[in-house]
């Protein structure tokens, strides 16, 4: 009983800690009570980790300016999406930029002017456009499904007026994030029906709580580790946390009244793990005689690579996570600048294991889809394909470019 209740007494204990310290990590303009959470503003941080974005207004963030990342990095990877410049490995940018200091960021060059001159703004005559441009919807091509990326549930209205052809990666963590607490498994169905009623007759695919890493809850009270990201997390701690596991699965469970479902596991790293962990959904939901829901496995552990034909003999499904994959692939922190230029996805090993994860899926008859920065870079789209890729999952406002490059139609140059 008790270890059922932790969950509980760690929320008690997480927001008594608040309010006596209030420590809670978040985004605040230095000196001001008043912040506009990034809205029409370049964000200067420290480190853009998964959980701080929440809080940004990012239809209308112009830049980031970071301390600590590489091409890989959270930060670059959300800039990418948004279409906006980055800037990242900038030492003590605190010290030379505060809230209210006028800059103009050059992501291509990687350069920061602070107060530039009239000199330096006529260098880029394309500052005179202040708004984002709309961006149109792209009807479905055959050449290749698109799915959309989300992190909340109100991100699956604009995922429609995109035209995606699914969910294909619903990061369930970041409701967590938002809410800054445990939701109950109420809550969490009521946010998940919401998505799968928006997209229905389409599919919506939950990964289930991936914590860790880059992406730590503060109430949740786990002990610090030397390595978190070769931790305790995922899978691992998703079989460990019953107190977190069921809720969730029966919350996706409810949900899957309302549409089609599927559930995607985070870095599993074998076979046995997989089995482990559907025995534990369908446990979980047992007593709720739910319709048939897919159950899945993210490829971004080299182990599981390995294992692919084993793992998609028992999976329904399989995602191809690439941001992952090629850090651990490479052993290469992606987060860390002074190893960033080895984050390179375009390399004969990688493109090997690629093709042999779409021969397994083929000779399985699983459906196999990618979901990572791979997919909207014009670099590597149509080898993709060559490849054998025939579905990707991808920020919703890359869909329409992604669709364009699939048909030939487009080949801009990568957004940094």
């Amino acid at each position: 009983y008790i270890r059922e209740r932790a969950t509980d007494i760690g929320e008690v204990k997480r927001r008594l800690l608040d309010v006596l310290a209030n420590m809670n990590p978040s985004l605040q303009c230095t000196g001001f009570g008043h912040c506009r959470r990034g809205k029409d503003r370049i964000v200067v941080a420290e480190e853009l980790t998964p959980s701080l974005t929440v809080d940004l207004d990012t239809e209308h963030t112009k830049a980031f300016v970071t301390e600590r990342g590489g091409p890989g990095s959270h930060a670059a990877i959300l800039a990418r999406a948004l279409a906006i410049p980055a800037v990242s490995s900038i030492r003590n940018i605190h010290s030379m930029i505060s809230c209210g200091t006028e800059a103009l960021i050059d992501g291509d060059k990687g350069e920061v002017y602070v107060w530039p001159s009239e000199k330096t703004l006529g260098r880029y005559p394309a500052l005179q456009k202040t708004a984002h441009s709309a961006i149109e919807p792209v009807a479905p091509v055959p050449e290749l499904v698109v799915m959309a990326n989300i992190s909340r549930h109100a991100d699956a209205q604009p995922a429609v007026a995109m035209q995606a052809e699914g969910i294909g990666l619903y990061r369930t963590e970041f409701e967590f994030f938002a809410a800054n607490r445990w939701l109950s498994e109420d809550e969490q169905y009521e946010r998940y029906a919401r998505v799968v009623e928006a997209l229905n007759p389409h599919p919506v695919t939950f990964r289930l709580l991936d914590i860790g890493g880059d992406k730590s809850l503060p109430y949740m009270d786990l002990p610090n580790e030397e390595n978190p990201y070769l931790g305790f997390r995922g899978s691992r701690l998703l079989l460990d946390r019953a107190d977190l596991f069921n809720p969730q699965a029966r919350a996706v469970a409810r949900a899957a009244a309302h549409g089609a479902v599927r559930v995607m596991y985070p870095m599993v790293v074998d076979v046995d793990q997989f089995r482990k962990l559907r025995r534990a959904f369908e446990k979980a939901t047992a007593d709720m005689d739910p319709p048939d829901i897919a159950q899945g496995v993210m490829f971004e552990v080299p182990s599981a690579c390995l294992q692919a034909r084993e793992l998609l003999a028992e999976a329904d499904f399989g995602s191809i996570g690439t941001n992952d994959l090629v850090q651990y692939l490479f052993a290469v922190d992606r987060n860390n600048d002074r190893v960033a230029y080895d984050y390179v996805p375009d390399r004969p090993v990688l493109w090997r294991l690629l093709e042999t994860l779409v021969k397994a899926s083929e000779d399985a008859g699983k459906d196999l889809s990618l979901c990572g920065e791979m997919a909207t870079d014009p670099r590597y789209l149509k080898r993709l394909i060559e490849c054998g890729i025939r579905a990707v999952s991808v920020s919703t406002r890359m869909i329409p470019q992604v669709r364009m490059m699939a048909r030939g139609r487009l080949d801009p140059p990568l957004p940094r």
